[in-house]
């Protein structure tokens, strides 16, 4: 199992398709249902956060992040 490493909360504009957007709240939509009275009381921005999150811990952003080859040149 991996070790636990501790994170920070960094608020930033992430770029990402439309269908990737309507993917997640369709899919909220699914997993977390409709109250009582029939409405979905789902922060689609909190679950985007979850998501893209999530990926970036699977995904071993870190080690990418320490790659000085993925740094686009004159951003």
């Amino acid at each position: 199992m991996s070790e636990s490493k501790e994170t920070i909360t960094v608020n930033v504009n992430v770029e990402m398709t439309a269908d990737s957007l309507q993917a997640i709240v369709e899919n909220a939509k699914k997993v977390e249902g409709r109250d009582e009275k029939g409405v979905y009381r789902i922060d689609t921005a909190d679950k985007v956060s979850e998501m893209i999150s999530q990926f970036i811990l699977e995904n071993d952003f870190e080690r990418y992040a320490k790659n000085i080859e993925n740094y686009p040149r004159g951003s």
